[in-house]
């Protein structure tokens, strides 16, 4: 077993302009895996649905992706959190880190 840092950006799928989403969820998938590639990043992305409050007070409910990486420097985590945030037209995106417990299991059958 070993630990390692974990990164998890998620990113809402609402336009930060028009409060709608503009683009079919498999668009922003694509658009989600090219940063990764770019980056040289594995990752893992589950998509979720979530809702918030605005500052105003607006209760939104929106589809959201959620990119996790694994023993990715911090630095790199917030550029990729950046680059989503400005190419999915967001306020902000969320990131957290925490700390992992990792097991690679490996059996065959012979």
């Amino acid at each position: 077993m070993e630990t390692v840092r974990q990164a998890s950006i998620y990113i809402g799928l609402n336009d930060g302009d028009t409060g709608e989403q503009k683009y079919d969820t498999e668009k922003y998938i694509s658009i989600l895996k090219n940063v990764c590639r770019s980056y040289h990043v594995g990752f893992s992305m589950n998509r979720i649905q979530g809702g918030y409050f605005h500052d105003d007070g607006r209760y939104v409910e929106e589809n959201t992706l959620v990119l996790t990486l694994l023993e990715v420097p911090d630095e790199t985590v917030r550029e990729i959190a950046k680059d989503l945030c400005a190419f999915f037209n967001q306020e902000s995106v969320m990131v957290t880190f925490s700390s992992a417990e990792v097991n690679f299991i490996r059996e065959s059958i012979d």
